[in-house]
This record gives C-alpha cells, sequence and structure tokens, in this order.
C-alpha cells in the first residue's frame, strides 16, 4: 500500500490530462493518445459531436425504374432541421461514401460507391436486375458531425418476388477463396450479441478491403433491418469475428466481403435467429 501511495503522491499535479480520443465510428473505443480504431480503421478524434441524424434525399432518373434498364440515382445529404445541402464530407473507408442496395428477393447485392458532384451531391447508374422494391443503406460522414448510416427504398416496375429463404450455413465458396461460419452461441437469440467466426480457405494473400478486413452487411428477411458491421478481431490471417446483435427473430441474409491477391470475395449465408 505505501508503494501505491508513494507512487500516486510522485505524479506530476502539474501535467496536463490524459485526452480521451474517441472512434467517430465506434465510440466506445477510447484511447489516451491520437491513433486509428483497432476495429473499424478509423481515425481517431479527440471528442464526437452530439450524434444527430443528417437526412439523405434519393432521386432517379427517369421517374420509372424498369428492370435492366440503366438509370442514374442522386443522393443529397441535408444539415439537420435545414435545407441546406452538406457539400463537406469526410473519407470513410477510403470513400466518401458506401452505397448497398439489395433486391426484394434477397437475390441483388452491391456494394458501391457514388461519385461526388461540385454541388455536394452523388451520382451514381445502375442497372437493377428485378422489379420490386430494393433497399438502400448509405453510409457518409459529414464533416463537423458523426458517421451516419442512412436507408432509402426503390420501387422498379415489373413483378415483385417474395424471397424464398432457407437456412443456408454450410461453407460459402467466391471468387477465389472459401468462408466457413461457426456462431456461438450456435443458435443466435434475438436481441443478444451472437458471435461470427469466419475460417478462409486459402488464406494467402489477404489484403484490407476499402480500410478494413472485411464488410458485412445484413439484412432481415422484410428488408425491415438492415446491419452494417466491421470485424471485432481480425488481423490479415485466416480467422475472422464479428460480433453482432440480431434485432429481431426471422431469417437474416448476411453478405460478408473480404479481398484476396486483389480480387473481392463476396460470401453469403442465411442465418436464422429466434427470439429470446
Amino acid at each position: 500500500m505505501a508503494l501505491l501511495a508513494t507512487c500516486a503522491f510522485g505524479q506530476d499535479k502539474n501535467a496536463p490530462p490524459d485526452k480521451d480520443w474517441v472512434c467517430p465510428m465506434d465510440p466506445d473505443y477510447r484511447s489516451d493518445k491520437p491513433g486509428f480504431c483497432p476495429k473499424c480503421g478509423m481515425k481517431l478524434v479527440l471528442g464526437i459531436p452530439d450524434r444527430v441524424e443528417y437526412p439523405l434525399e434519393i432521386s432517379h432518373a427517369p421517374d420509372v425504374l424498369r428492370p435492366g434498364e440503366t438509370a442514374r440515382l442522386t443522393l443529397r445529404a441535408y444539415r439537420p432541421g435545414t435545407q441546406q445541402i452538406v457539400t463537406q464530407f469526410e473519407i470513410v473507408h477510403e470513400k466518401l461514401i458506401h452505397l448497398f442496395i439489395v433486391s426484394e428477393n434477397l437475390s441483388y447485392f452491391a456494394h458501391v460507391h457514388p461519385v461526388a458532384q461540385p454541388d455536394g451531391s452523388f451520382t451514381l447508374d445502375v442497372k437493377l436486375p428485378y422489379g420490386g422494391m430494393y433497399r438502400l443503406l448509405a453510409d457518409f460522414y459529414p464533416a463537423g458531425a458523426v458517421p451516419q448510416l442512412a436507408v432509402g427504398t426503390l420501387f422498379v416496375a415489373g413483378e415483385s418476388t417474395k424471397p424464398q429463404l432457407a437456412p443456408a450455413l454450410a461453407p460459402s465458396k467466391s471468387e477465389n477463396t472459401t468462408a466457413s461460419l461457426r456462431m456461438d452461441p450456435e443458435q443466435p437469440l434475438a436481441g443478444l450479441e451472437t458471435k461470427l467466426f469466419f475460417s478462409l480457405d486459402p488464406a494467402e494473400g489477404l489484403q484490407p478491403y476499402l480500410g478494413a478486413w472485411a464488410h458485412m452487411l445484413a439484412a432481415s428477411e422484410d428488408l425491415i433491418d438492415l446491419l452494417h458491421l466491421h470485424p471485432f478481431l481480425a488481423d490479415g490471417r485466416a480467422s475472422l469475428q464479428f460480433n453482432v446483435i440480431f434485432p429481431r427473430d426471422g431469417l437474416y441474409r448476411v453478405w460478408t466481403q473480404i479481398q484476396r491477391q486483389n480480387v473481392v470475395n463476396t460470401f453469403v449465408f442465411t442465418i436464422p435467429v429466434k427470439a429470446l
């Protein structure tokens, strides 16, 4: 006890207090010095502003979207409570904006990056393959704010098909590697944390993809819930760990992307989640 007391009283009382560096995307990670978040790779900041939602407007031309025809999407973020378009953005995982697009039947998935325009908007040309509803999840970071996740909906003319899902937990083979999935607990429960462990084979030549070792999008069967996640643990070797809280029971289609030998691999699983 005397030694502890000596150490405490021996501290320089005039020394400045430790700084509180925070990850703007994962605010539960804090540090006493500048650096980068080990979870998502974001640059740490000295404190973060209040988390206020920035509205996102998504428009398209032509007015009627049709399967297989090229259309242009335009995205505009607005400052809360105003009609002022945001024109300054921070880079998030090497891009100013990430856009995930998922079809109603859960057969189409895209992770794309609209192009910034001088007026602060972003544009993207798309060719959507099916009729029906599409859900969009945009990930962007207005300067002076915090990272945002905004959801949008598009409707494409033509017959709409509902997803025909069943649990799919077998290894998923992609372009040049295969992912096997193990879950803890084996049966995920809504509202409780589930650990998803991915084993990659082969794993030689893994590379960071868009500033992280992996990106994940999980979508509920009805497309109400969309979750964008990065690994909780990853180091460029064969194992990845994601910690996920599925908000409701039901089936979730999960897309996980990694890069190996300059090739992007997308693994697809369908995970059943039971009520607590």
